[in-house]
């Protein structure tokens, strides 16, 4: 499966809530809230432009709550105009964000803003969906969590953590297997197939006491050897946010705040949707302002370092962005480009880190397909031209 289609399926295990409308105005809540979990998918633009800035009002969710001393995000003096061409048409950022529906473009280079743009109705204090940039924070908080001793090593088997998978085809996989998506257990992520295992992870309560998550998953056959074979698979990613907080002991909103939010000066409270259990999922759906998505790049590039010292073991970061898996090239919920590595979600979420040009580039949109391989490619010129354009601003 490509790196497109594997996109295109990360929110494959959401519950669906609620029913459909189309909006008049998106600046106001509709009448009849547009559907949660799965539903999404369906969206209408207009539901976009009202539902990803309102996420918690969809679906059951957390806080993850911000601390009292804000990192400042100061402007340079110099901005940049990035201009490019691709798929036949000449861009700028306004003609860019308005044929691709973006709600927010953001790009800081040696720790100030040089490019910050809005749309769709956004300001500066709008919070927008992550879809599965989320994934990138779960396993950035099992970093977290390792260096606090609450997870002993990547190579402790998923079973310590969570018991309820003994016997299953889980037995053997650790933790860095499950984090590099190669656990060797059979998973379907068709969602086009109403039988497959992303169409129906974690929709009922199997077993009372038991994540349903947990419980769909443990069931699952094994087709591979641990370590053996690269599968993405959502209800994994669900699997890790699980383990993690069952291993630190407290809900991952709360981590979250405490580890990386509080420390490095969010701005805004974020919000994390949660599962059908009140469980946050480790695999999507977090919301924040465009700048708290740059913040958190720049905690990546900081190598986990913020106002409460080293959050995260030494080396971390170089090792989660090395290419565990080459086809595609992927580290720890983390995709590697040429030069830096990305979290990306559907619908045009995507957060660049260029660690070498000391360079973040932050992406919100609201696509009119989960995704697009055209659309991508635009963006990715894009994102090229932004670093051609900040090397210049030197």
């Amino acid at each position: 499966m490509t790196k497109t289609s594997m996109a295109l399926l990360a929110v494959g295990g959401l519950i669906v809530l609620g029913s459909g409308v189309t909006l008049a105005d998106s600046s106001k809540a509709p009448a009849v809230l547009p559907p949660g979990g799965a539903g999404v998918l369906t969206w209408t633009p207009e539901q976009q432009e009202w539902g990803y800035k309102n996420m918690e009002k969809v679906n059951p969710s957390r806080v993850i709550k911000r601390g009292a001393v804000v990192r400042a995000l100061p402007r340079a003096a110099v901005q940049i105009e990035p201009k490019f061409a691709a798929d036949g048409e000449s861009y700028d950022t306004a003609s860019y964000m308005r044929a691709y529906r973006a709600s927010g473009v953001l790009v800081i280079k040696d720790g100030k803003i040089i490019l910050e743009r809005y749309g769709l109705g956004r300001g500066p204090h709008d919070r927008w969906t992550s879809f599965s940039v989320a994934k990138s924070i779960t396993s950035t908080l099992i970093g977290a969590a390792i260096k606090d001793g609450k997870i002993k090593g990547l190579d402790d088997p998923v079973t310590a953590y969570i018991p309820e998978l003994e016997g299953s085809a889980y037995e053997g996989v650790t933790v860095r297997h499950l984090i590099t998506m190669t656990s060797g257990v059979k998973w379907n992520e068709n969602y086009s197939d109403p039988n497959s295992d992303v169409a129906k992870e974690g929709l009922t309560q199997m077993e009372p006491g038991v994540n349903p998550v947990v419980s769909y998953m443990r069931r699952l056959p094994r087709e591979a050897a641990p370590g053996s074979k690269f599968v993405y698979k959502t209800g994994e990613t669900d699997l890790a946010g699980i383990l993690l907080s069952n291993a630190v002991g407290e809900p991952l909103a709360q981590y979250l705040s405490e580890k990386i939010w509080r420390p490095y000066g969010m701005e805004q409270d974020g919000i994390w949707s949660e599962d059908l259990a009140g469980h946050e999922r480790g695999g999507c759906c977090m919301s924040m302002t465009l700048r708290d998505y740059g913040r958190f790049a720049l905690f990546t590039m900081d190598q986990g370092k913020s106002g409460a010292g080293h959050v995260l073991p030494e080396g971390w970061m170089q090792d989660a962005t090395r290419e565990h898996v080459s086809e595609p090239p992927y580290g720890y919920f983390w995709w590697l480009t040429p030069g830096g590595y990305e979290a990306e979600g559907i619908f045009g979420q995507s957060v660049s880190v260029f660690p070498g040009e000391h360079l973040v580039v932050v992406i919100n949109s609201a696509w009119p397909a989960a995704w697009d391989r055209r659309i991508a490619s635009v963006r990715r010129a894009y994102i090229d031209a932004i670093r051609a354009a900040s090397d210049r601003s030197r």
